[in-house]
């Protein structure tokens, strides 16, 4: 027996990494973990320090699931409420979240890593949509996820056959951006991570948004949409900083910063201010 979190929370330079640490189990995510999971993506969604998010399991695995072995009480549509939260946090942070898939990926699991914004793969993960073969039907958001990214009929397949399937064929289906081998995984996402956090944190939140959003929507409620962020965007003080980096040649410091803050803190003299 061990007292190890079955989460783990590490910060380092703008990176927020959740590991899920049940190795023995494959990462199975009990009902405990579940809520953990889900006060951890609100903790880092409410961080302004955070500025992106890493999800991993320990061990060699990703995750396998919710772990079905152990009972517990409780009507279950109150656990299906805690997976929804799960899903919805995780699709609502407000950084880009990066699924480091290092071994199986499967039914909760598999749709868990799909819920971040970009996956990374080794050519021996696998990946289910086991749901079928337990008797159940697809959960945490794998009924939206799966037609969105690979069409309706291919998700069909996926989550009534549950075929397992290889990272090769998931980079087929747009379901992994990249496969790394297993030796390089660890580098390749932490020197993305890196570069993410060195980005616009408020215009990364905004475009990760309007993705999202719009591509379920029409045009015209896109361009709407498009126009409220740049407005937002315009505020911060990131925008004026991109520009004085390319006019210095230089790269830019973005601080996710409102302008507002600048002249908070460098109020304009008594005797310069206008009155009306």
């Amino acid at each position: 027996m061990t007292d190890e979190p079955d989460l783990l929370v590490d910060d380092r330079d703008g990176v927020r990494t959740l590991t899920l640490n049940r190795p023995r189990r494959k990462n199975a995510v009990t009902w405990e973990m579940w809520a953990r999971l889900r006060d951890a993506l609100i903790a880092a969604g409410d961080d302004p320090g955070v500025r992106v998010l890493v999800l991993t399991g320990a061990g060699g695995a990703f995750c396998s699931g919710a772990d079905v072995s152990v009972l517990t009480a409780g009507h279950p549509a109150r656990k299906m409420r805690l997976l929804s939260q799960v899903a919805l946090q995780l699709q609502e942070l407000p950084m880009p979240a990066i699924a480091k898939v290092n071994g199986v990926a499967v039914g909760a699991g598999w749709n868990l890593a799909l819920g971040c914004d970009l996956v990374v793969a080794t050519p021996e993960s696998t990946f289910a949509q086991i749901f079928a073969r337990r008797g159940l039907s697809v959960d945490l958001g794998g009924s939206w996820l799966l037609p969105k990214l690979v069409g309706l009929q291919q998700a069909k397949r996926l989550a009534l056959l549950a075929d397992t399937i290889d990272a090769a064929q998931a980079r087929e289906l747009n379901l992994v951006t990249w496969v790394v081998p297993g030796q390089e995984i660890d580098g390749f996402v932490d020197d993305l991570a890196t570069r993410l956090a060195a980005g616009p944190p408020v215009a990364l939140a905004q475009t990760k948004a309007l993705l999202n959003e719009g591509a379920g929507g029409d045009l015209r409620t896109a361009l709407a949409a498009e126009a409220r962020a740049q407005g937002v965007n315009f505020a911060t003080a990131d925008a004026p900083e991109a520009f004085a980096a390319f006019t210095e040649k230089r790269e830019p410091r973005f601080s996710g910063g409102w302008t507002l803050d600048e002249v908070a803190s460098n109020p304009v003299p008594e005797q310069e201010r206008t009155h009306a």
